[in-house]
């Protein structure tokens, strides 16, 4: 097999055996991440129902999406379930911003639906890159040694199968495989912090100090580790 496909499909197969035979809720966006993730598991012979949400903030491209994610669970043969999302009528009832409504909304389907399927796990396509993003968000805040660690691989309902794997790899992937995958074009706009540090920040740190993504996913590991350990004190 393809040094790039056993990798990818040796990761998530690792991560996911904690999860034993249970179904799986994955979502999926139709972004690189995500569709890999599907398609791996896919692959995998993993028992898995796709979760898509249209928040109809992108006119033709949130459909576009949406018709995208359809017909990629028709030809693997994966359940799907879609939702369709009024997030204005959201704000107005509750406040926040878009993005806050948007992970509040989707995220409370996601635990309906994780218990309405009797699926044991919530796969997201978190990935390594991700998780430094995170990491240096909360460093910017101001954080401690909780936020510097970032996400865990899984909480015993999010799974995040992919948090060692960077977007370079996830994307040799799908390209060795012949999959393509859609680009949401707000990812584009380096406005917004997450999408300045992805855009900005770090290829230019990658152009100064080369192959400083995987130097920063290390250090994130120790310092999960360093909580680990002041975590299990803490408790004692």
């Amino acid at each position: 097999m393809n040094p790039v496909i056993s990798k990818i499909e040796n990761e998530i197969s690792r991560v996911i055996a904690s999860a034993g035979n249970d179904r799986l809720l994955v979502t999926v966006s139709g972004g690189a991440d995500s569709v890999a993730m599907l398609v791996a598991l896919n692959r995998l012979k993993s028992d898995v129902v796709a979760a898509h949400c249209n928040f109809h903030l992108r006119g033709e491209e949130s459909d576009r999406d949406q018709h995208f994610v359809e017909n990629l669970c028709a030809r693997l043969g994966v359940e799907k379930k879609i939702i369709h999302f009024d997030v204005e009528a959201y704000r107005k009832a509750n406040g926040g911003s878009i993005e806050m409504a948007c992970r509040e909304l989707r995220y409370e389907w996601f635990y309906k639906l994780k218990d309405d399927l009797k699926c044991g796990r919530i796969l997201t396509a978190h990935h390594a890159d991700d998780n430094i993003e995170t990491m240096l968000l909360n460093m910017m805040r101001g954080c401690g040694l909780e936020g510097a660690k970032g996400m865990v691989a899984d909480n015993g309902i999010i799974m995040r199968p992919m948090l060692k794997l960077h977007r370079t790899e996830i994307e040799t992937y799908l390209r060795t495989l012949g999959q393509d995958w859609i680009v949401d074009s707000t990812n584009l706009d380096a406005e917004p912090d997450r999408n300045f540090i992805r855009l900005e920040v770090l290829p230019l740190l990658e152009k100064r100090f080369p192959g400083v993504a995987q130097r920063l996913s290390r250090t994130q590991q120790n310092l999960q580790e360093a909580f680990n350990i002041y975590d299990s004190w803490r408790n004692e």
